[in-house]
């Protein structure tokens, strides 16, 4: 990325944060994470201040939450979690694709946006919305409401374990879509929520009104498509092998989202940039935001900093 940029303004990320069940053949282990509490844990390794809104439940995982969150510097503004904190047990498919079964806190996740949370997101440079339940016309409401005029980014992030209504999802994701000024969207979403074409997703988003699109294809690298142009960009090549693919498209946006904040708009730096963020993520196991200075040291901040 650029030198020229400014100091970052605070990001707001709202969206999900959860325990990770992890099982697999080395046993059972459990790690913070949620797609949108990546982003937010990945801005702050960034350098960027940050804000989670995200329900969060009075119970021994939310105490695991909030304490990861205060280690990596992350400001928590929780919503009520009547059901308690969400999780999701990890298992991998044969090819070696992370599987996820979500508890019932998760599949009915809700966000209530007191008076806290609507002034950091008044006060926000930046607005990140992550793995958020679109297919609840309510909770699209609260969140147009809530959000104003703040510029945002998304990331539709949707779960095959959390989706009760496509159709729903597809038209409330749109909706806030349309006056984004950043949409990130990967090979599995557009399979997931339309015909499999990420390409033909990526030009629905901007003649729809998204001031700036980025698709992720996995090793296939990344398009982003904005007034200025489209620029692309092949997955970066770093030392050591690819260890878990976990988190790779929130360090992507993380990456994208802390250019903006600090008034970055060189596309193919920012996109170059962020290819290299997600590759390093590869390099280590869960969804924590590493770069490639940061590899040396792979483990430091997974269980906190």
């Amino acid at each position: 990325m650029s030198n020229d940029s400014a100091a970052p303004g605070r990001v707001a990320v709202v969206g999900d944060a959860l325990i990770d069940e992890i099982r697999d053949s080395n046993g059972v282990r459990e790690l913070v994470g949620g797609a949108a509490l990546n982003v937010a844990v990945g801005l702050r390794r960034l350098g960027v201040p940050t804000t989670l809104i995200a329900m969060v439940g009075d119970d021994e995982a939310g105490d695991h939450i909030r304490e990861y969150l205060r280690d990596h510097d992350v400001q928590l503004i929780a919503s009520a979690a009547p059901l308690g904190s969400s999780r999701a047990v990890v298992t991998r498919s044969p090819s070696g694709e992370p599987q996820y079964v979500f508890n019932e806190a998760a599949r009915g996740r809700s966000i209530r946006y007191s008076d806290e949370a609507r002034r950091a997101l008044a006060e926000a440079e930046l607005i990140a919305v992550s793995c958020f339940p679109f297919d609840v016309s309510a909770e699209v409401d609260a969140l147009v409401d809530a959000v104003g005029d703040t510029p945002i980014a998304i990331d539709p992030n949707p779960r095959t374990g959390m989706l009760s209504d496509r159709d729903e999802f597809v038209r409330g994701f749109e909706r806030v879509a349309a006056g984004a000024a950043i949409v990130k969207v990967g090979a599995d979403d557009a399979a997931l929520l339309y015909d499999g074409d990420l390409d033909a997703l990526r030009a629905r988003l901007r003649s729809r009104g998204a001031a700036a699109v980025l698709a992720t294809a996995g090793s296939a690298g990344a398009v982003l498509d904005a007034d200025a142009g489209v620029v692309s960009a092949p997955i970066a090549t770093l030392p050591g092998r690819i260890v878990d693919t976990v988190g790779a498209g929130d360090a992507t946006l993380a990456a994208v989202v802390a250019g903006l904040a600090a008034g970055e708009r060189d596309w193919p730096a920012l996109l170059h940039g962020a290819m290299e963020v997600a590759a390093a993520t590869c390099r280590a196991e869960g969804g924590l935001l590493r770069t490639p200075k940061s590899l040396a040291d792979a483990e430091r901040g997974v269980h906190g900093s």
